[in-house]
């Protein structure tokens, strides 16, 4: 299988504080837990050879599988970068806050959880490090100027933040902007068309306002917006029962009807609209897509093709209100 056809488009890059990435971020969370090994390195390849830089992962995938303890994720994509000597080629994000055994923003956790993540990583530095859930027992300087602390020594070249709220993102900016420290240059909030009050509205002028880039997950709602989940279909996968709880409603079947329209007139898979339509939102540097096989890959490389028009943009946008 090829996915050489991603490469002649010579997708835009994305900037992210001093950053260049790719419009698609390819999700490492399947990394280690859906995905052995093997799996993982040909996704990783074939992401690369498609014209992709921009992978996503956290300490925390995958814990909550039985028999996994956190760190799997950053130990199949090191190996990788290992393998193929690529590192200088990739933007590497990882996340802080969330691993069972450093949990939280204090200033030792994210010092501790830091060196981990590097020696996992087989790394000298992370491109870019996102505080996973916001910790409102920590005040934002201690956290931030731990981070900076991190940038000063060369262990993190950017900071972000995901899963905060937009009170707490902006007083964090403001503490950057007075203290002259590290500022947040990306957000990852859970954004699709199928939860779109998770990021419309507040958190979303807050990012606008301030030039911070987002960097959606749940991009494609753990696959609901492939549109593989049907009425009467089954679907081998993880996260079928999630996916399937948004055919019971009524904006699911309208967005899936609205996929499957818009579809039609490009010859494309509902999925690289769903990306493609996300991608075209206000403040949307890149959306987060992860694919457990190879066979899953293409439609996530083809939004970097695919142009909806202002109809079709304001179609799916009605669908899914």
């Amino acid at each position: 299988m090829t996915v050489t056809h991603a490469q002649s488009s010579a997708p835009t890059p994305k900037s992210l504080g001093s950053l260049s990435v790719s419009p698609l971020c390819l999700g490492g969370n399947v990394f280690g837990w859906t995905a052995d090994e093997a799996e993982s390195f040909a996704v990783l390849d074939a992401y690369v050879a498609g014209g992709g830089n921009f992978i996503d992962t956290a300490d925390v995938y995958s814990a909550w599988v039985p028999g996994n303890k956190g760190g799997e994720s950053e130990t199949v994509l090191g190996n990788w970068l290992a393998a193929r000597g690529n590192r200088d080629d990739v933007v590497i994000a990882t996340k802080v806050g969330a691993h069972p055994d450093l949990k939280g923003l204090s200033a030792a956790t994210i010092k501790t959880a830091v060196d981990l993540s590097l020696t996992r990583l087989r790394t000298d530095h992370i491109d870019l490090y996102y505080t996973h859930y916001d910790d409102e027992s920590v005040e934002v300087g201690e956290f931030l100027t731990a981070l900076d602390d991190l940038v000063r020594a060369g262990k993190v070249r950017e900071i972000a933040a995901s899963n905060i709220s937009a009170r707490r993102l902006q007083e964090s900016l403001d503490f950057s902007a007075r203290e002259g420290v590290a500022r947040y240059v990306a957000l990852q909030p859970h954004y699709n068309l199928v939860s779109r009050d998770t990021y419309e509205g507040e958190l979303a002028d807050v990012a606008a306002r301030n030039g911070v880039a987002a960097v959606p997950y749940y991009a494609l709602a753990s696959g609901f917006l492939t549109g593989k989940y049907r009425p009467g279909s089954s679907v081998d996968s993880a996260r079928a029962g999630k996916a399937a709880e948004y055919l019971e409603t009524d904006r699911g079947r309208r967005v899936l009807q609205a996929l499957d329209t818009v579809a039609a007139a490009h010859d494309a898979e509902p999925s690289t609209v769903a990306l493609a339509w996300l991608a075209a939102q206000p403040t949307v540097a890149a959306p987060i897509a992860s694919a457990r096989t190879l066979a899953q890959l293409p439609a996530l490389l083809a939004v970097t093709e695919l142009t909806l028009t202002d109809v079709e943009l304001a179609l799916l946008t009605e669908a899914s209100a």
